[in-house]
């Protein structure tokens, strides 16, 4: 009888104790919501006006375009062309060229591909368009099919494409990418749309997505893990 009272009285122990642990791990992520929904709030925001200027010159490479700032419709880089067809802004390319060219190690020695650098606002209505007809094309309602495809594809005036600083890259094999999201801080770049940052930029992990900031920025944020919105932030 006094073993069975003992042993009621270890597993009342042992519930509460469960129970003690489960609270505090509810805790620690709604506090981890909160900071999040914080930070959301005060991202802030980089317009570029109707003439080709970036508000702030001196920092062109810490340009913020994303789903909560908007880019000017009429807004273009003083672009130059690259190897595949495609275009980014003049400004980035030695440093974009000098990174494919190392990269080749880790893709069979051969040069990574850029497949999407700067897009006009038109190309992207365009691909937008075409991400939520694919949506519904599988039987989502229009509502749902927005939903999903601006988790692939930012709507014409929110995407950096629009920039000329960032790019989508293509390689013979996966190893290159890893390659990228520990070495492109090196030249000025950074992979910019992490997995475990999707809440804070809005948009689901893109391993082929670089965006340029320079070397110094880039090396700042691949240390502290930074993704753009939270340096921004942590610089204000």
């Amino acid at each position: 009888m006094k073993n069975k009272r003992q042993l009621k009285k270890s597993f009342k122990i042992v519930v509460c104790f469960i129970i003690i642990i489960i609270f505090v791990f509810i805790i620690r992520y709604l506090v981890l919501i909160n900071n999040k929904n914080n930070l959301l709030e005060r991202i802030p925001a980089v317009n570029v006006s109707n003439d080709n200027n970036v508000v702030n010159q001196d920092n062109w490479n810490l340009s913020l375009v994303n789903k909560w700032n908007k880019i000017s419709e009429n807004y273009e880089p003083d672009l130059v062309g690259i190897s595949g067809g495609e275009k980014v802004d003049k400004r980035i390319y030695e440093p974009l060229m000098e990174m494919l060219e190392d990269a080749k190690v880790k893709n069979w020695g051969q040069m990574p591909i850029v497949v999407s650098g700067y897009r006009t606002y038109e190309k992207q209505k365009q691909l937008y368009n075409d991400k939520i007809r694919s949506y519904r094309n599988k039987g989502y309602s229009k509502e749902k099919a927005r939903e999903e495809a601006e988790k692939w594809v930012a709507m014409p005036g929110y995407s950096e494409h629009q920039l000329g600083l960032a790019i989508d890259i293509n390689g013979a094999t996966y190893d290159l990418y890893l390659w990228l999201q520990d070495n492109s801080y090196k030249y000025g770049f950074i992979f910019r749309y992490k997995g475990n940052k999707t809440d804070i930029t809005g948009t689901a992990e893109e391993v082929w997505h670089y965006r340029y900031v320079g070397m110094k920025v880039a090396k700042e944020m691949y240390e502290q893990d930074l993704c753009l919105e939270e340096y921004l932030e942590l610089k204000k």
